[in-house]
């Protein structure tokens, strides 16, 4: 199978780089799944797992939104936060999913409220993706 150049930025560091096989994101209008020759795109990321193959072995990784990036020299990622799914805080997540709650109730009734009930919808989301993958 033919590799490509895959790296995952976030503020704090570079959280991976080498070459892959394949990377499936989450993307914010559906997940999708990058191989060697995909064509060039943009996309906005959503709360998610993101999955990593290379040498037969995949890495899974929490991403909380970024965008992503695929070229001629691979993909770029630059996440919001990316974290290995082993190393993630549920409780930090879900304290977050309650303070969003909370805000979603002070927000008056126009786009803005659509965009925190979907942000809110994304990371809760996510929460139960998680419940699932701790219950393997």
């Amino acid at each position: 199978m033919a590799t490509f150049h895959f790296e995952l930025v976030s503020p704090d560091r570079i959280s991976f780089s080498g070459q892959v096989d394949q990377v499936d994101v989450p993307g914010a209008e559906g997940d999708f799944g990058v191989l060697a020759g995909h064509a060039p795109l943009i996309a906005l990321l959503r709360p998610g797992i993101m999955t990593v193959t290379a040498g037969g072995e995949q890495i899974k990784l929490v991403v909380l939104g970024g965008f992503a990036e695929v070229g001629p020299d691979g993909l770029t990622v630059l996440a919001d936060a990316a974290t290995a799914i082993d190393d993630f805080d549920r409780a930090a997540l879900r304290s977050q999913i309650a303070e969003m709650e909370l805000r979603v109730k002070e927000v008056d009734v126009d786009s803005a409220l659509d965009r925190q009930i979907a942000k809110l919808d994304h990371f809760k989301a996510l929460d139960q993706h998680l419940e699932g993958t701790a219950m393997h």
